[in-house]
């Protein structure tokens, strides 16, 4: 297949689930891709971060099974959404790209931060910011000149109003409850109580564990489904929408008429969490158009990987975010 319009683009999304990947057809949008094909097993991190051979064991058989499902396109681009990219991606962006050259013919390479897949799944290639919130949160935003990011430090340092940092925020009220002190929720011992046990247990059951993110994320919903009848529990989702906020106020670009989207699984948690946020975002951001998200991660390293492919990649080049290798 010849020409700017022929050909297939490949797009992977690399998470905390494992890999998912898609081909798209060079000449149509993003939501012309295949069915995913998943592996279900996280890329792991080694001494030079992520593992760009354990990611490359689990992408050819996919890739090749897209391919050979699409009777044998030409991969004109790749787009590859990786988490922990900018701190851990030195491994993939040394080796991973002469790697695709040689295994699938493959000569144009975007490796991208999975913040700006979210951006771009959400917004595409337009000024504006994108608040990612799950177990972690991070803001990122763009003029289209350069990124800007705001938090991400994870549960110890940061990620303030993500699930964790809820979960957290809820099971410290628990314990001010059980302990007799000042700003406690009845309510919210009882939620604890009913889903980890004994709340004298909690520290037992918390800090030997090495995803302790998602376990203090798991009891966000609790707190969510007390905001009705419990103002501690309000004020944990209000304090959560102001974290969020300033963050996305942080990134959002001060001039013109940008857009926000919100994007993650965080914001499943509904209108307790939906309705303070969107009344901060006025107050912080009034020149910004709030919108709904286009599409997830993967749709965002879709429309990456057809620019690339189709030389109309408009969004800014970053060594950390958003490295392309051409050859």
């Amino acid at each position: 297949m010849r020409g700017p319009a022929r050909g297939a683009a490949l797009a992977v999304d690399s998470g905390g689930s494992g890999l998912r990947a898609v081909l798209v057809p060079c000449g149509g949008p993003p939501s012309a891709a295949t069915a995913p094909l998943t592996s279900g097993e996280p890329v792991r991190i080694g001494p030079r971060g992520i593992d760009a051979g354990h990611l490359l064991e689990q992408l050819l058989p996919m890739a090749r099974q897209l391919l050979s499902n699409a009777g044998g396109a030409e991969v004109r681009a790749v787009a590859i959404g990786a988490a922990g990219l900018a701190s851990l991606g030195d491994g993939l962006r040394a080796d991973l790209p002469a790697a695709l050259a040689r295994e699938l013919g493959i000569r144009r390479v975007a490796l991208v931060a999975d913040a700006v897949t979210a951006y771009t799944g959400a917004l595409g290639a337009r000024p504006g910011a994108v608040i990612a919130a799950g177990t972690g949160l991070i803001a990122l935003g763009t003029d289209l000149r350069r990124w800007r990011r705001a938090d991400g430090w994870g549960h110890l340092l940061g990620d303030c109003g993500s699930g964790a940092w809820i979960g957290r925020a809820g099971l410290e009220a628990a314990l001010r409850a059980h302990d007799g002190r000042p700003g406690g929720s009845a309510a919210l011992l009882a939620r604890a109580e009913a889903v980890f046990g004994p709340v004298t247990g909690l520290p037992g059951k918390l800090y030997p564990r090495t995803d302790r993110p998602a376990v203090l994320a798991s009891f966000a919903p609790e707190v969510a489904a007390c905001t009705a009848d419990d103002p501690v529990a309000a004020l944990i989702l209000a304090a959560a929408a102001r974290h969020m906020a300033e963050s996305a106020a942080a990134v959002c670009p001060a001039s013109g008429e940008p857009r926000v989207a919100l994007t993650g699984g965080l914001f499943r948690l509904g209108d307790p969490l939906l309705v303070p946020l969107r009344e901060e975002l006025v107050r912080l951001l009034p020149q910004a158009h709030q919108v709904p998200a286009e599409g997830d991660p993967l749709h965002g390293a879709a429309r990456i990987a057809l620019a690339l492919a189709n030389d109309t990649l408009e969004l800014p080049y970053d060594e950390q975010l958003l490295h392309v290798a051409t050859e």
